[in-house]
């Protein structure tokens, strides 16, 4: 097979290699761009194409030229599939696949550094320190211990699973909402409704896919619900918060913390430096003054094992549609 792999970087370059060597009959290229308008030509003479970026890919022109190529399948390295104009893969027959389970875990982990970062908060106290060489401990302070927290899950798939699974073993009550409801998840999470969870929360952990539908599930009515000493982590994707409701939710103390691991329009942010805080979009100016908000770029599932098994996974499902079997991992929408 002979695939080109875009948006490519160094970690995730040595298990390409490292595919390679085990598979010396294909051919994998790769290149740092993402795919888009500017870059799909890049794709002629290959049998597919492979994707790992936040920008979408809503370009009728791409979908077109990959037909036109030969190409009927987009491999996506991720688990989010929204990137994809569906209109157009629907219109050109190209079958999209992602990977779903590369690591529910990694996400899982990150989630809970993310809660406990926010529990014992920490961003005031390295605020007080760096800032103010302030060493007092404070009672405003103070924090809670895990096992008094109700952590609510809003949906509970793969990396939603993972994540009960870990606040339960720590002792934590769990609620979830999800329109499939697993019996095999009731040993360790509490079925509810979505109301009900962000009424009850002191943790709201959001591990949902996106589609337009979902577009600010979580706005200025949730927020409301919300306890004022409750915290929201977003590891699943941006549009599922109002991003102007949850900077009002804080500035007026509806909630009492954020962790954002994604954020609407991060594109803009993501895999970029900058000199100046000014230099960032103005939502994400008024987060970042906030002390009781916390940033990751787009990287929750960032572990060896899981960009290991992006490159195996997606491959594999290359692989198995190039020879004609079923893929794994189809996106059906």
């Amino acid at each position: 097979m002979k695939v080109l792999l875009y948006n490519m970087t160094p970690e995730q370059q040595v298990y390409v290699d490292k595919w390679t060597k085990a598979h010396p009959e294909d051919t994998l290229v790769t290149t740092t761009a993402d795919l888009d308008a500017t870059t799909v030509e890049q794709a002629a003479g290959y049998d597919v194409v492979s994707v790992l970026q936040v920008a979408d890919i809503d370009d009728e022109a791409v979908y077109q030229k990959l037909t036109a190529y030969g190409i009927n399948q987009i491999a996506l390295r991720s688990v989010g599939y929204n990137i994809i104009n569906w209109e157009f893969a629907h219109k050109y027959n190209l079958l999209v696949t992602n990977t779903p389970a590369y690591s529910p875990r990694a996400v899982a982990e990150n989630t809970l550094t993310s809660a406990m970062y926010l529990l014992r908060k920490w961003g005031q106290i390295f605020k007080n320190e760096k800032e103010d060489l302030n060493f007092v401990r404070e009672e405003s302070l103070m924090s809670d211990e895990i096992y008094h927290q109700t952590v609510g899950i809003i949906g509970v798939g793969r990396i939603g699973t993972a994540t009960a699974e870990i606040f339960h073993a720590l002792g934590a009550r769990v609620i979830g909402y999800d329109v499939v409801e697993n019996p095999a998840n009731e040993a360790f999470l509490e079925y509810t409704d979505f109301e009900t969870v962000i009424k009850e929360a002191d943790i709201l952990s959001l591990h949902t896919p996106f589609d337009p539908s979902m577009q600010d599930m979580i706005a200025a009515e949730q927020f409301k619900q919300m306890k004022n000493t409750a915290v929201i982590i977003n590891a699943a994707r941006g549009p599922l918060i109002n991003t102007s409701a949850l900077i009002e939710a804080l500035q007026n103390h509806e909630i009492a913390g954020a962790a954002l691991d994604v954020m609407t329009g991060e594109e803009a942010i993501v895999m970029k430096k900058f000199s100046r805080l000014s230099e960032l979009p103005q939502d994400y100016q008024e987060l970042a003054k906030m002390p009781n908000v916390v940033f990751t770029p787009h990287s929750a599932y960032y572990t060896k094992t899981a960009v290991k098994n992006m490159i195996e996974q997606s491959m594999t499902d290359v692989k198995r549609v190039l020879n004609g079997q079923k893929p794994i991992y189809p996106v059906e929408q």
